[in-house]
């Protein structure tokens, strides 16, 4: 009898330092990775994307058929609150994802959308809007163990075709920037990066999670954990026989850490699915 099953690409967990929403307007060092990955990446059945700027109490995932594309920020050109990104949404996939974390009290919900630490990033891996999106919130009333355990239980999907996508900024501190230093970086900030890359190359996670250990460099670093905790996401979905690869690995404007993580799947991590 022959088999029919289609087999199934594993897909990558990735966490992406997104900065500037400006981002999304320019053509640097940073977008150029973006769109160079989404070259490399092929077509993933869906992405379930962790951003910094979905940050409530609670756990929710999108459930709308068509997300709406949020423009949360202010003093950019015009031209950007016109931008959308009208990927569909799953909400199949996110009656999947409640389901996985169930035990977290998670819910669906239809009144977000896709904010721009998604859709600003998307449009330039993904420019034609055409793999279904589903995002998961950030609940701010738990702890980091928290984070990074739910990114264990959203591993499994990585094998049924869906990337895991976190975006946010290892290093974010606005209120020390420098506008008129792009190429600078501030000591304290690389330590930390580099810190925490090390955790990421070591496989001790447990430095990541319990990053303010490292004292006063990381409490610079991460005055407040919206735009780090998506790492920890991300670091909970990677699998033992995943590559690791750093992009991007730069600061801008002083305290702002551009690095992105790519946890890439073996060549033999596939499934058969129907």
């Amino acid at each position: 009898m022959t088999d029919t099953r289609a087999t199934v690409q594993a897909q990558p967990a990735i966490f992406i330092g997104h900065g500037s929403p400006g981002n999304v307007m320019e053509d640097n060092t940073a977008t150029a990775m973006w769109e160079q990955l989404g070259q490399e990446l092929g077509k993933p059945k869906g992405i379930i994307c962790v951003s910094a700027h979905w940050y409530t109490q609670g756990t929710a995932v999108t459930a709308n058929q068509a997300p709406r594309t949020i423009h949360d920020f202010g003093g950019f050109p015009q031209v950007m609150y016109e931008m959308q990104y009208p990927a569909p949404g799953d909400p199949e996939l996110a009656a999947k994802v409640v389901d996985l974390l169930s035990e977290e009290g998670a819910r669906l919900d239809d009144s977000w959308g896709f904010d721009h630490g998604c859709w600003a990033i998307l449009i330039k891996i993904f420019p034609e809007a055409d793999i279904p999106v589903v995002q998961l919130s950030i609940d701010k009333t738990k702890g980091n163990d928290y984070h990074y355990r739910v990114g264990q239980k959203l591993a499994q999907l990585r094998g049924e075709g869906y990337l895991i996508l976190g975006s946010g900024n290892i290093v974010h501190n606005l209120a020390v920037m420098d506008w008129r230093g792009r190429d600078k970086t501030y000591p304290w900030a690389q330590r930390f990066g580099d810190y925490i890359r090390q955790s990421i190359t070591d496989n001790t996670p447990e430095n990541a999670i319990n990053y303010l250990h490292f004292g006063v460099d990381a409490e610079y670093s991460v005055p407040g954990p919206d735009h780090y905790l998506p790492l920890l996401y991300v670091m909970g979905a990677r699998q033992p026989e995943d590559s690791v690869e750093f992009r991007s690995n730069y600061v801008e404007y002083g305290s702002l850490d551009m690095t992105s993580v790519i946890f890439q799947p073996g060549e033999s991590a596939q499934l058969s699915g129907r």
